[in-house]
């Protein structure tokens, strides 16, 4: 029963997908305005987190981000039912996302065991499972397959929204079978099975430490206290991986920037902390460049 009523919502996204973008961004405007103006969704999480986050800034500065947030909490809707449907060569065509980087990915993955690449909830991680299908900025292709890569993911208690975020987060790739996730309880033992083969392990990274993992603290980040979690940094350590900055910068609606920025070539010749602590900095930086640009919707600090 389950099973199928997982087919059933695939496959209603699946329709909606085939609409163009441009009326998913009407909806995902109506989506917003709801959001922020009738149901107020965590709209006192988001405006705490903002105040705490940007103490410098006045009044009219904090509303103004909080009225762009919403805005784009609304294309990230509209974006990931629009995904839901793609192929490689739709997203394409579309030009939504632009790898500016190919050639240093490339180098990076074949010259190293494996790649670690932390993402975060900047711009749209909802379409990070069409990387392979984006336009690059000079034209070149990376050297990855999709059968290098593994997902790691906190699996939803609920099976059907469990199942429907993954099945539509690799939708570009579902045509040829491709198993890329893992469960984040089982990636040690992944990544040990795998050692001789040479992968890129994409870990979402800025959530606050889930119930019974580990906690640690890393120093401020956005001017607050923070915990992290260093599971994805401990396997890249432990396994000598190079590892990865996700950055995923919203040039204009319908548009993003897709970066992988390198932080180590070695991860074994660090200690878990100092890459995390790089990570938060990169992090850091890249919301205070496009404030709206982050999900301020969920309770990073608890």
């Amino acid at each position: 029963m389950k099973d199928l009523c997982v087919r059933l919502i695939r496959g209603l996204i699946v329709m909606a997908s085939k609409l163009p973008l441009k009326f998913h961004y009407f909806m995902g405007d109506v989506l917003s305005f709801i959001a922020k103006n009738i149901v107020r969704y965590r709209s006192s999480v988001v405006l705490i987190n903002l105040s705490r986050s940007f103490p410098e800034m006045k009044y009219k500065q904090i509303l103004q981000v909080y009225n762009d947030f919403y805005r784009h909490f609304g294309e990230i809707v509209a974006e990931a039912i629009w995904f839901g449907g793609s192929d490689y060569r739709r997203l394409r065509k579309s030009g939504i996302v632009t790898v500016t980087n190919a050639k240093e990915i490339s180098e990076l993955f074949d010259s190293t065991p494996s790649m670690t690449v932390l993402s975060t909830h900047c711009g749209n991680w909802e379409l990070m499972g069409g990387f392979l299908g984006y336009r690059t900025d000079d034209g070149t292709e990376v050297s990855i397959k999709e059968e290098d890569i593994a997902v790691v993911y906190k699996e939803l208690s609920s099976y059907v929204a469990d199942r429907v975020f993954a099945l539509n987060r690799v939708a570009a790739m579902e045509k040829r079978k491709t198993e890329c996730e893992v469960e984040s309880h089982n990636i040690l033992r992944y990544a040990i099975k795998h050692k001789d083969e040479r992968k890129v392990y994409i870990y979402p990274t800025d959530q606050a430490p889930y119930k019974g993992a580990g906690k640690h603290f890393i120093g401020e980040f956005m001017s607050q206290p923070t915990n992290a979690m260093l599971g994805s940094v401990g396997v890249a350590c432990k396994m000598s991986h190079s590892v990865m900055y996700m950055k995923m910068k919203r040039v204009e609606r319908g548009r993003y920037e897709m970066t992988l920025i390198p932080i180590c070539r070695n991860a074994s010749e660090h200690t878990p902390e100092e890459i995390m602590r790089k990570y938060y900095d990169l992090l850091e930086e890249e919301i205070r460049e496009t404030p709206h640009n982050w999900l301020w919707t969920h309770k990073r600090w608890k």
